[in-house]
């Protein structure tokens, strides 16, 4: 710049020859062409162009990088659930039939049933009745002879007879010293001594008649007699076998009698069950052996508890037996008509209803706190508590804990957990039959 405002201050003489300066050194001027100034603009705007496309290819270079990346992100996560997603398929609950008559096995007892064991020991002298005879009460079964009680009673009887004499002498003593008392004959303490000694003879005497007697009741045993009228099912002696008294050690019994009219018959009712079991309800009870067949009875009392640890509540069904048709230990199946549980159309039309259903054992799950069952609902698992009614084999009644609209997870893994995400398997359809399908050409 210096050089250009030096050339251009140079004074009217100084023309293209004048280089030098009067006096002076020589100096050189610049000439500045105006169109290199005037072109500096276009330049510079396209430099910006040029900066701003730069920067755009860059942005976009990152807008696309991001993308990608966030894209590439949640191809990963679709992925990893569904690697970790359980695929299960599942099946909708059915409705349980509507009579809800439950059947239960149980068996035939005597109303009354009692083993005949010896009072007394001794050798079967005689038995009287076998099996299957009808008795009536205090009928002798058998007959036992007794030597050693025999023998026990003669011994007891005759030192009742000492005592007895010896009782008397010591009554005769205590009169003459009472009356010597009244003379002054004898002390007081002589008196007290006769006195006593009688008292003594006389317990002793009561003692031995009190044996005498038990004796006589043992002996009174021999003859074995039937406790009350039934049916005598089991006889287990012979004569000359040897007996003992009472049922300890490897003593068996003689007879076992029972009461065959009525019978009896205990049953074990589930507790789900146990709200429709009422004393004087009518119960129908069938043999396998007598098809077609059925025989009323009636509960005749419950217990009214549970039992913690079967979960079931005692009930004692009487069953007529007149004609003597039904013989006591015989297996039976017992049903108990109930009240109705509803049908698909009620339980369409309540899906939300307390309704029994069935469904597959490979549905249940058993946990420490309870039965459950897998229920898929909105892609995660709902582990449902649920009421087990009955057992049909390959099929379970549900009481409560389902409704009729729930998706139950077939055969679920037991460490599926509750919340666990899961994607429901629609199952493929069955083929075609061979003859439908396209030939070869």
């Amino acid at each position: 710049m210096s050089e250009q405002t030096s050339g251009a201050h140079s004074g009217p003489h100084s023309g293209p020859h004048s280089g030098h300066l009067a006096g002076g050194p020589p100096h050189h001027v610049v000439t500045v062409d105006p169109i290199e100034q005037v072109d500096r603009g276009p330049a510079m705007r396209r430099a910006r162009w040029v900066v701003i496309a730069v920067v755009v290819v860059l942005a976009l270079s990152a807008a696309r990088t991001l993308v990608g990346r966030y894209y590439n992100a949640h191809a990963l996560e679709r992925q990893v659930n569904a690697q970790t997603s359980r695929y299960v398929t599942t099946i909708a609950p059915k409705p349980a039939h509507t009579n809800r008559e439950l059947t239960l096995p149980g068996t035939l007892q005597g109303y009354v049933e009692s083993p005949i064991y010896a009072r007394t020991s001794g050798y079967v002298l005689r038995w009287f009745k076998d099996i299957g005879a009808h008795v009536d009460k205090g009928e002798v079964l058998a007959l036992l002879d007794t030597p050693e009680v025999d023998q026990e009673l003669n011994q007891a009887q005759a030192t009742r007879n000492q005592a007895a004499a010896r009782k008397a002498l010591a009554q005769t003593s205590l009169t003459r010293w009472q009356n010597l008392r009244q003379k002054d004959a004898v002390s007081q303490q002589e008196l007290d001594e006769r006195t006593s000694a009688a008292n003594q003879a006389q317990a002793d005497l009561a003692a031995a008649e009190a044996n005498v007697r038990r004796l006589q009741e043992l002996q009174g045993f021999r003859r074995v007699v039937a406790p009350f009228a039934g049916v005598v099912t089991k006889r287990n002696v012979d004569v000359g076998a040897l007996v003992n008294a009472g049922n300890a050690g490897a003593n068996r019994e003689l007879f076992t009698l029972a009461q065959t009219d009525p019978l009896r018959i205990y049953l074990y009712v589930p507790q789900a069950y146990s709200q429709q079991v009422k004393v004087g309800q009518d119960v129908a009870v069938t043999l396998a052996e007598l098809p077609g067949q059925t025989f009323h009875g009636t509960i005749a009392r419950a217990s009214g508890a549970i039992d913690a640890t079967t979960r079931t509540m005692q009930v004692e069904v009487q069953l007529p037996n007149k004609d003597g048709r039904l013989l006591p230990g015989a297996y039976v199946q017992v049903a108990i008509k109930g009240k109705t549980t509803g049908d698909e159309a009620s339980a369409s039309a309540k899906p939300d209803a307390q309704v029994a259903f069935t469904v597959p054992t490979n549905t249940l799950l058993f946990r420490k706190e309870g039965p459950r069952i897998a229920v898929a609902e909105n892609g995660h698992v709902d582990l449902r508590p649920v009421t087990i009614g009955r057992d049909y084999g390959r099929t379970v009644e549900i009481i409560s804990g389902l409704k009729a609209t729930d998706a139950l997870i077939l055969n679920p893994a037991d460490s599926i957990e509750q919340g666990e995400a899961v994607t429901i398997v629609t199952p493929a359809p069955a083929s075609a039959p061979a003859a439908s399908a396209p030939h070869a050409s």
